[in-house]
């Protein structure tokens, strides 16, 4: 296995949290420690009037989160490489931090081609 990959939806989250660039800058750290990352970097912006986007680069991939604090929802994606992360825990911090009131969470193991040749796929066709 390459990587995790997690796809998190959080509902009903804390509006104000959602469109603190400041406190989302401070749990997107919090996350990618808690998952055993490395942060090389953190880039956020704040949309007017409201709503905010952060990407952490990490030494074992990436966070990142868009926030739409008007209808108390985020969408999360976080990916990681290596045996020694555990994505689910960023996960959990920012679900936690946010308040969110519900989730979903779906998580793909990423595999490189020769993992990927013993396993019988069906193939899917991307539209256009």
């Amino acid at each position: 296995m390459v990587g995790k990959h997690c796809i998190l939806e959080l509902y009903d989250c804390d509006p104000a949290r959602l469109d603190d660039e400041a406190f989302l800058r401070t749990t997107i750290t919090t996350a990618a420690k808690r998952a055993g990352a490395t942060l090389l970097n953190l880039i956020t912006h704040s949309f007017e009037p409201q709503g905010v986007t952060g990407l952490a680069l990490l030494a074992e991939s990436h966070i990142s989160i868009h926030t739409w604090p008007e209808s108390g929802y985020a969408a999360v994606d976080v990916f990681t490489c290596g045996d020694h992360t555990m994505p689910e825990q960023a996960c959990a911090v920012l679900r936690d931090e946010l308040r969110a009131q519900r989730h979903a969470l779906r998580s793909f193991r990423r595999e490189t081609p020769a993992a990927v040749a013993d396993t019988v796929r069906e193939p899917i066709q991307l539209p256009g």
